[in-house]
């Protein structure tokens, strides 16, 4: 890697979670159900990534049939993915859904073992049991009668959908590119949607459109395109960790534009999910430095 390049990478890295953080506020600025949401906005974002496919000269077609049937399931997946992410800030706030969504880091650590057949490792139950403990402090009451309550638990059905699609992508589509791998996900989640898409076109407003369009290009497309550069000049462990900073990108940028305040409780539930995010996220790289070099 180049000394030119780190900088660069990192500005792009940034820059994307700063924009994947920032998606998290349409669930409010857009006066839409968080399934019309989802459905336009994988239509926009569908459209632009296919462009900037065709314009760096790729080709759209995937490899083999079993790719096509991969690309469906993993858009499934997505679609319900954003759908449970943008419910989960509009029934609590975006702090709070984010921080229940970024426990599928720690999903992530405990699931891939069950997957691969090794052993769980005993930080990672600890770090499970933290993240609960975060979850908890959260709750402003055990009833999911309680809008807050109930947008938590939407959050983490979001955290165990992301999972499940991480890992599906990870070991049956890795040998495609973010846009690419992307693209067809968005198609399909579009697709998918489309027969429950409740709001009709011509009654959404301009403002409202231009805010749809906002969020597929700059708040998808381009992220995924700065993230993938990213990741070509930069480690893997940089990126996992800065993506880290997402749901303070987001709680900030909330805070900022919407005006939504932290509680304390929030504040200390959040950081304990936070931290253990970063740390298994620091762990597994470690782990995975120490195999390459056995």
């Amino acid at each position: 890697m180049s000394q030119t390049s780190k900088p660069s990478g990192l500005i792009e890295l940034h820059l994307a979670v700063l924009m994947f953080g920032g998606t998290a506020l349409f669930s409010k600025l857009i006066p839409l159900s968080a399934l019309d949401i989802t459905f336009l906005r994988c239509v926009v974002a569908a459209l632009v990534l296919a462009l900037l496919i065709k314009f760096r000269g790729k080709y759209l077609s995937l490899a083999s049939k079993q790719d096509y049937l991969v690309a469906i399931g993993l858009g499934v997946v997505v679609s319900l993915h954003w759908v449970t992410y943008f419910a989960a800030m509009q029934l609590s706030s975006v702090a709070i859904g984010m921080i229940a969504f970024f426990t599928y880091p720690v999903m992530t650590v405990i699931a891939e073992p069950l997957l691969t057949g090794n052993k769980i490792k005993l930080m990672d139950i600890i770090s499970g049991v933290l993240v609960l403990i975060g979850v908890v402090l959260l709750i402003p009451e055990a009833n999911l009668g309680n809008d807050t309550t109930l947008g938590i638990a939407v959050g983490i059905v979001s955290a165990m959908l992301f999972t499940a699609r991480n890992l599906l992508q990870k070991r049956y589509f890795s040998q495609y590119s973010g846009p690419h791998a992307m693209f067809y996900q968005t198609l399909v989640a579009a697709v998918f949607l489309m027969p429950w898409h409740q709001t009709e076109l011509r009654t959404i407003s301009l403002e409202t459109w231009g805010l749809i369009v906002l969020l597929g290009v700059v708040f998808t497309a381009a992220p995924h395109a700065l993230f993938t550069s990213a990741l070509r000049q930069l480690s893997a462990k940089t990126v996992g960790l800065v993506s880290c900073l997402q749901p303070f990108y987001g709680a900030m940028l909330a805070l900022v534009i919407l005006g939504e305040a932290l509680n304390l409780n929030t504040l200390i539930g959040g950081t304990i999910i936070v931290a253990t995010a970063i740390f298994e996220t620091h762990q597994s790289h470690q782990s995975q430095r120490r195999k390459k070099n056995v």
